[in-house]
């Protein structure tokens, strides 16, 4: 069931009321008659920076139709990623989008309703997850051509509520790293939407770009060390990496599984409620990792009923934004997490962080100071396992289908002896079983757990009162650093260690020298296991409060679908795109 928050409900409610009356009213065409037209309005929809919310209401209206949408999308991509400011941040455009469009404009002549609560909202998904009607590279040029048999299961999801998966993006070749390097031949370094001089972030670059640029609606990343929120923060957005075990990663390329979540990352938080609705859910598949406790060799859950005990999904994650959600709410200001910041060469970010903190408190959060007892310790925790496993998972990955018709590698192994990705990614494989159960007192990540649930507890402050809903710390040093340099990151490991969600929100922008553009920084919230509520209802009512998000200047709306508008005589066939001067 969809469910939205109080004013989205009222709005949606509103429409449904004008699409009843237009559905009422047609000619022996089936066509609404000219008196029909006039008791509607038709809401325009703009493409730069347009909410889910925003969209429906305008398809509702007749403001644009869902082919349009499309259409204004892709224009957008051709425009700007691979010319003008070239921000490479797709590597495959799915071709059979605006077919699927199509399908849903009729949908809604025919019904005047939705199809579900993604109804032509258009989602960038990270290439190294599965999409049965475009191939799944990793950026790889070894796996260019790896083309699965079915969707990943968050996908599958999502297309059943009407989403469109526009396209497939740019990342860090098989999610390892910070700057979007790999060695696709339609991948290429990714620039950042505000500065096409300076880095993306990574390993979701792409992600992070293209729904910054408004290439999507939404688009979907993977965190395995920061890998989401990273981009989210040089880049003005909304990045949730979730609870481990909470989103299933069947169908997603392997990193390290012991740490390994997709995640939403959205220009508005609203947004991403609606696409995290889509991607939570109990999956039978035994690539989910899915499992009743941390440790990466415990049981698999095996049914939705063990999958909600031990999650505690709400009904929806949209039902607590409100915009005076920061009344009260407890915020622990992790200080010994400011080491670097506080001795950084460029004191604009720690400014700009305690300018927040501030905002905060007058918005009617309770914010104190808290540590995290030997936090260098934590964040430096070792993985259980090697980056990728070694292997295992990689081989468990590309044999989960037949290579008989796409002749894909079926080993880690075989990737290494192509030669095809990059030497510093594939390294020598070192044996290991994964199927020994690890006792728990040996996984150093309960350490980590502790240490940092003290924190939430309120166990390691001064006051030492009531506990803290959520802690707040730094996620990167700087803004973006140069196009091919990694920005440092010293806190993004106390969220993958631990398991525990944290969401990247964009705080306001920094300008770094004089003549030189503003660039977006963020910071991180991070909650308890499974409290990814308190995180959308904290990040909505800042959202609400400090509007803290600006549009990448360099690329407006392109002239030929500003605030696009119900065309009398049919929907408009693609033109020529207008070629923005840079």
């Amino acid at each position: 069931m969809y469910h939205l928050n109080t004013n989205t409900l009222k709005l949606t409610c509103s429409i449904l009321v004008f699409a009843t009356a237009l559905s009422a009213c047609k000619d022996e065409n089936n066509n609404p008659t000219a008196a029909a037209q006039n008791k509607v309005t038709p809401l325009p929809y703009s493409l730069t920076e347009g909410t889910i919310a925003q969209l429906h209401a305008s398809i509702q209206t007749g403001g644009a139709s869902c082919e349009q949408v499309v259409r204004g999308y892709l224009d957008r991509i051709e425009a700007y990623d691979k010319q003008g400011p070239t921000l490479n941040s797709v590597i495959t455009i799915n071709d059979k989008a605006i077919n699927e469009a199509k399908r849903l404009d009729a949908y809604l002549k025919t019904t005047s309703k939705l199809i579900g609560p993604m109804h032509c909202v258009t989602v960038m998904a990270k290439d190294n997850i599965d999409t049965f009607d475009m191939p799944t590279s990793a950026a790889s040029k070894a796996l260019m051509n790896n083309q699965p048999e079915s969707d990943a299961y968050i996908l599958k999801k999502i297309r059943e509520a009407g989403g469109i998966i526009i396209g497939k993006a740019a990342l860090d070749e098989f999610a390892f790293g910070f700057i979007g390097e790999n060695t696709h031949p339609r991948g290429g370094l990714t620039a950042n939407a505000y500065d096409p001089s300076k880095g993306a972030g990574g390993s979701s670059s792409g992600s992070g770009t293209a729904v910054a640029a408004s290439f999507a609606s939404v688009s979907i990343g993977t965190d395995t060390g920061g890998s989401i929120r990273v981009p989210a923060a040089i880049q003005g957005l909304f990045g949730l990496r979730p609870s481990l075990r909470l989103i299933s990663q069947s169908g997603i390329i392997p990193h390290t599984i012991s740490r390994d979540t997709a995640g939403p990352m959205c220009r508005a938080v609203e947004d991403c409620a609606i696409l995290m609705d889509q991607m939570v859910g109990f999956d039978a598949h035994s690539h989910s990792n899915q499992r009743h406790a941390l440790e990466v060799n415990s049981a698999l859950i095996k049914t939705d009923t063990e999958y909600k005990a031990i999650t505690k999904i709400p009904q929806s994650y949209t039902l607590g934004l409100k915009k005076d959600g920061l009344k009260g709410v407890r915020i622990g200001v992790v200080r010994n997490a400011f080491t670097s910041l506080e001795h950084h060469e460029s004191p604009s970010t720690y400014v700009k962080i305690e300018q927040a903190i501030m905002q905060f408190k007058a918005a009617g959060a309770i914010v104190e100071d808290v540590k995290i007892e030997d936090i260098d310790t934590v964040t430096m925790t070792p993985e259980p396992f090697p980056v990728l496993d070694s292997g295992e998972s990689i081989d468990r990955y590309l044999t989960s289908w037949s290579s008989d018709k796409n002749k894909h590698f079926r080993s880690f192994d075989q990737i290494a002896l192509s030669k095809l990705a990059r030497k510093n990614l594939i390294g020598p494989r070192h044996k290991r079983d994964l199927t020994q159960p690890q006792p728990p007192e040996l996984d150093p990540r309960h350490y980590a757990r502790k240490q940092v649930l003290a924190a939430l507890d309120n166990k390691k402050s001064t006051s030492k009162g009531a506990a803290f809903d959520v802690l707040l710390y730094p996620i990167v040093d700087d803004v973006a650093a140069d196009k091919g340099d990694s920005p440092l990151a010293n806190n993004t490991r106390l969220s993958p260690v631990t398991g525990f969600p944290a969401m990247s929100i964009p705080i306001g922008m920094i300008s770094t020298k004089a003549g030189s553009p503003e660039l977006p920084i963020g910071i991180d919230l991070m909650a308890r296991e499974f409290d990814e509520a308190t995180l959308f209802k904290i990040a909505y009512a800042w959202q609400e409060y400090a509007h803290p998000r600006k549009a990448p200047p360099l690329l407006p709306e392109l002239i030929k679908h500003s605030k696009i508008k119900a065309n009398p005589m049919g929907i408009q066939k693609a033109a020529t795109v207008a070629k923005p001067k840079i």
